[in-house]
């Protein structure tokens, strides 16, 4: 686990007076606009991104293209043509000639890590990347591997890991490859996204044991081919862990960007707890986001839920139930459910997860420390962790620059007196406004305020 840094910037987290009662607005999928961005600057005619999410995240992967010559230009959604009563914001995405020399600020953002250097690979001259402390202890072999396979040049030192330099030659052979993802489904989006775009285009063969997050794979090959490219995958009925995408031209693309679902977990986690009822407006009927599974997780922990032109509306029945659930599809739900878990009525087993150790921080060792502070008695197990319910109760919730953390803290803090959250400012990171998001839906219902203004 990163050593977690000292911040005086404490969060007083607000308790709920009683059931929450609300709509809340869920921005933009980072995940969906990070994959749009990358296509978009990859297409050969112009494109659009509405209510594409705008966070530390997103930005750092505009940043990343523009740096490499990409035209990506922000206008009101009021403004800009056919989808113009989806309200918001829309990104311009103007393709060009990619080049170095450059230099990228991943942040520490895997999506930006991992999508880019093949990007990168594609450009005429060199492309600098670097980020974050932690960025530097986050896996990358698996794309640096595959694309000098593919006939990129990368200068990483023997690290296999940032910082690194991609000496672009304007082109990548592509081919055949090999790549062991276990410890990230990341290292397989990131070759898919541009592989269109190589001479040959790609077979990709996964020779891990194991493949997390298969729904962010799927989501990678959904916009693949709605973008007009060709993709066999395993779910297509091909081989096994195998993907093959044949070279093509890529069509600039007028997409509108889900709510993200992940980010939607603490504000159902809070109707859950409270036995309170939340609506998610746009909450779409079908989806590749893994923060879909949220309805069938959290039903199985005491709520209920109804999908209709509303949006998602989930409903507490005020108990709360332990789980045994394997996340590992669903793996960065897993702060927010251990937070539920943690004030269930039996002990939760959650399997699959091993993989969060190498994500913004381990995320296994810190929710265990974490809970177990407040009072909660977190085991880590090989793969996951095993949560006995205890009577919580109040100090500093750490974060380690781990947004997600610091919404699983908030969700604890609803109904255990005098949690604070050391650096909720990192929510940031996919959730803008994470605090004005969490106190306007406790004053939705006129909730007074635990916790005093941050």
């Amino acid at each position: 686990m990163t050593e977690n840094p000292a911040h005086t910037d404490l969060w007083p987290a607000p308790t709920a007076s009683g059931a929450v009662d609300a709509v809340v607005t869920v921005p933009g999928s980072k995940s969906v606009t990070n994959r749009g961005l990358v296509l978009a600057a990859l297409a050969s005619e112009p494109g659009w991104l509405r209510r594409p999410l705008r966070s530390r995240d997103t930005l750092l992967m505009a940043d990343a293209l523009r740096a490499m010559g990409v035209g990506i230009e922000a206008l009101p959604n009021s403004a800009s043509g056919a989808a113009a009563s989806t309200g918001g914001e829309a990104w311009r995405v103007i393709p060009a000639g990619l080049y170095g020399p450059a230099r990228v600020d991943v942040g520490n953002a895997g999506t930006v890590m991992r999508f880019l250097p093949p990007v990168a690979a594609l450009a005429d001259g060199p492309v600098r990347f670097d980020g974050d402390p932690r960025s530097h202890e986050r896996p990358l072999h698996g794309v640096i591997d595959a694309l000098r396979a593919l006939g990129a040049r990368i200068d990483d030192e023997g690290r296999g890991a940032l910082p690194l330099t991609v000496h672009g030659g304007g082109s990548l052979t592509g081919g055949r490859v090999e790549v062991d993802a276990s410890s990230s489904s990341q290292f397989v989006s990131a070759l898919l996204l541009s592989s269109p775009r190589f001479n040959q285009g790609v077979e990709l063969r996964h020779t891990g044991a194991t493949l997390p997050s298969l729904p962010h794979i799927r989501m990678t090959v959904d916009m693949l081919r709605m973008a007009g490219a060709k993709v066999d995958s395993p779910e297509g009925g091909g081989e096994p862990d195998v993907w093959r995408v044949a070279p093509s031209a890529l069509l600039g693309r007028d997409l509108t960007v889900e709510p993200d679902l992940s980010n939607a977990a603490p504000f159902l986690a809070a109707a859950l707890v409270t036995g309170g009822r939340v609506t998610v407006p746009d909450w779409p009927e079908r989806t590749t986001q893994p923060g879909d599974a949220l309805r069938e997780i959290f039903t199985r922990m005491g709520g209920t839920y109804a999908l209709d032109e509303r949006g998602l509306t989930f409903t507490g029945t005020g108990r709360v139930h332990g789980i045994d659930a394997d996340l590992h599809e669903v793996g960065e739900l897993t702060p927010v459910i251990a937070a539920v878990a943690a004030l269930a009525d039996s002990e939760s087993e959650l399997r699959g997860i091993a993989h969060l150790r190498l994500h913004e921080t381990d995320r296994l060792a810190a929710l265990a420390k974490e809970l177990g502070e407040l009072g909660g008695d977190v085991t880590e197990t090989a793969d996951g962790l095993r949560i006995r319910p205890r009577p919580l109760h109040g100090g500093v919730f750490h974060t380690y620059e781990d947004h997600r953390l610091a919404t699983a803290a908030a969700v604890l803090g609803l109904v255990v007196d005098g949690v604070e959250v050391e650096n909720v400012a990192t929510t940031a990171k996919t959730l803008p406004d994470f605090p004005e998001l969490w106190t306007g839906m406790l004053a939705a219902r006129g909730d007074a305020l635990a916790g005093r203004e941050a």
